[in-house]
């Protein structure tokens, strides 16, 4: 198993367990994907993917359903995506992916949390080189061998492609995300989740001392409503 692997372990003991934090986001990606492709889900895949990570975080469908009639009001803000890079203490890049209706809100947020916790905010394409941009998608374990999985979805990017307790999960890069959701869909395998991830190509080791401040900023930023997710290089240190 590779770094996809490693990574999304080391996920499962991080901060996000924040139910309403996890609903915001979710909604926010409804309003995006219903303001680039409607509110059909039969006809935009894009929404399609989001309504499968709202029933992975047992959104209520009520909940769902209100965010697509919100997104399809003309009168509701569009988000945009915008991605800032900067670097934490001792040496730690940091990405940020936002979503916003007020880029200057959140450029000036994002600045003091920086300047507040000794860190500093980079310019674009300062550290985003230093990550790979994932997608990955979670489905139902129905019996198909992972291996054979793999050599019928390499053809269409796939990367990595292994068994955990929740399912069968499948990495491939960014750009390949469309191809595998078509393939997985006409396949009728069960598609649980999706998502895009940022691996670091390299991670540095720090004292924990050295952790803690790291942390203080990165909590800092996650915490902010804006914030979708937010990326380092720091090495992990998990706790069994």
């Amino acid at each position: 198993m590779g770094r996809a692997f490693e990574f999304r372990k080391a996920r499962k003991f991080k901060r996000w367990g924040q139910m309403a934090k996890v609903f915001t986001r979710i909604g926010k990606d409804i309003v995006m994907a219903v303001k680039d492709g409607g509110p059909d889900p039969d006809s935009n895949s894009r929404l399609r993917a989001v309504i499968q990570n709202a029933k992975a975080a047992n959104m209520p469908k009520d909940n769902v359903e209100r965010a697509i009639k919100r997104a399809s009001d003309k009168d509701t803000s569009d988000y945009k995506e915008v991605v800032f890079e900067g670097y934490a203490p001792h040496g730690i890049a940091v990405l940020v992916e936002t979503a916003t209706d007020n880029n200057n809100r959140t450029v000036a947020n994002i600045r003091s949390y920086f300047n507040k916790n000794n860190g500093s905010l980079g310019t674009s394409g300062s550290v985003v080189f230093m990550f790979d941009h994932t997608c990955n998608f979670r489905i139902a374990d129905d019996g198909t061998d992972p291996e054979d999985l793999e050599l019928d979805l390499i053809d269409y990017g796939a990367e990595e492609v292994f068994k955990d307790e929740d399912g069968v999960l499948i990495y491939a890069s960014f750009e390949n995300f469309g191809d595998i959701q078509k393939y997985l869909e006409e396949n009728k395998k069960e598609i649980l989740s999706s998502g895009f991830e940022r691996i670091a190509q390299l991670t540095k080791e720090v004292t924990k001392e050295q952790e803690e401040e790291i942390n203080k900023l990165l909590e800092k930023i996650e915490e902010d409503d804006d914030v979708q997710n937010v990326y380092h290089t720091m090495k992990d240190s998990i706790e069994e």
